[in-house]
């Protein structure tokens, strides 16, 4: 049988390395998995003791409502305002979404359809360029880097593009870059869709992973965004639910409007006990993205000095759960994927490839700080003993 869509989709590249890491445990390895960006810090206790308590009201097994419950809503829009000061119309500009791959999978279908162009930051995470390319448009890559020099490039694709884009996807903090952006940016990239009348589409996951003082902003914190800018707020990673899939879709109310009405047509919402543990988190549990934070950030530490100790000198990140490393210059011409390989089966240690994010990926690896400082650490030991060719190597 002839299936549509799926024929042209890549070889996922990360199933290589998880393959061999599987294969690796079955042998009696013990794997280091920094590949799989799986947050592992529990959810909040007063969350799970919610759910439970909601799943066993018969009331909420039915057929929930697809943008949300009312109270779900409404304390997505109070967390705004406390965090962002941003003030969001609960009726008209904020949807609950089942996680933020659905949210936007669905939303790029509403917005672009085949023969539009949509401008992407490279590399990607890879729904932000399947989820445009599943609605039949035009990918248009930007390369990634932040300040005047991203923003220049990305002005010069949009110019020289025909037909000139509808939407510009955007994600800060960056996965897998880790690149960071000021409110500053934010405002001038709002600026420029109000000029040329095209939607910004800003992938907010790393919201409250900012480190060392930094925090990230929302682009809908820039004056007159909501005029061009939907924002994608997620509690994966803030509140370690990945497995929940609660997000919001925020900002311009037709685009909201746009995504309600599919959704209308595709799902009944977010089973209903999810939904009101995910309220009662938000409103009770405000602390809990900062401990989140910290414990990123003392694994990122733990991290950049181990690779420091085996020869392998990477930049602090700033934001996300994650680190972004070139490829050490004597390994650099195995390429990411070979790399990786050899890292699972010579440091028992597995990492996702750069090449998974696209073609600009290529030459760095990702670090993903889903293990504890131990085992991050005892990850790093093992790295500096495989990696002979490095300084710093034993």
């Amino acid at each position: 049988m002839e299936f549509r869509r799926i024929g042209g989709l890549p070889p996922y590249v990360f199933t290589i390395i998880d393959t061999l890491k599987i294969e690796r445990r079955r042998a009696g390895a013990d794997v280091i998995d920094l590949g799989f960006g799986n947050p592992d810090i529990a959810s909040p206790e007063r969350a799970v003791k919610k759910l439970a308590e909601a799943a066993l009201n018969s009331r909420n097994h039915r057929y929930s409502a697809s943008r949300g419950i009312p109270k779900l809503r409404v304390a997505l829009a109070d967390l705004y305002r406390r965090k962002w000061g941003v003030e969001l119309d609960t009726d008209t500009e904020v949807i609950n979404t089942i996680g933020a791959k659905e949210g936007f999978s669905h939303l790029m279908w509403t917005l672009l359809a085949p023969g539009d162009a949509c401008l992407v930051p490279a590399p990607s995470y890879p729904i932000h360029i399947f989820g445009p390319l599943f609605t039949g448009a035009n990918v248009r890559e930007v390369p990634l880097d932040t300040g005047d020099t991203f923003f220049d490039r990305l002005v010069d694709r949009f110019e020289y593009s025909w037909p000139r884009p509808r939407v510009i996807v955007l994600s800060f903090p960056h996965n897998p870059t880790t690149a960071c952006v000021d409110l500053e940016f934010m405002q001038r990239i709002v600026d420029f869709a109000r000029e040329r009348e095209v939607l910004l589409v800003h992938d907010f996951a790393y919201a409250d992973i900012g480190f060392d003082g930094y925090e990230p902003p929302s682009i809908l914190q820039a004056q007159g965004a909501k005029d061009v800018a939907v924002e994608f707020y997620s509690l994966t990673k803030s509140f370690s639910m990945a497995g929940w899939r609660v997000a919001f879709c925020v900002g311009n109310a037709e685009a909201i409007a746009a995504l309600a009405k599919l959704k209308s047509y595709l799902d009944y919402g977010t089973f209903q006990p999810i939904q009101i543990a995910a309220t009662v988190v938000m409103n009770e549990d405000q602390d809990f993205p900062a401990e989140v934070r910290d414990t990123y950030q003392n694994r990122r530490d733990v991290l950049v000095r181990g690779l420091s100790r085996a020869g392998w000198d990477i930049p602090p990140p700033r934001g996300t759960m994650f680190a972004w490393a070139k490829i050490p210059e004597p390994y650099r011409h195995m390429g990411s994927v070979e790399f990786c390989k050899h890292l699972v089966n010579e440091a028992n240690v597995a990492l996702s490839p750069g090449v998974g994010f696209g073609p600009g990926g290529e030459g760095h690896v990702r670090f993903a700080l889903v293990e504890n400082e131990h085992r991050i650490r005892q990850a790093t030991s093992q790295l500096r003993a495989a990696l002979s060719e490095l300084s710093g190597a034993p």
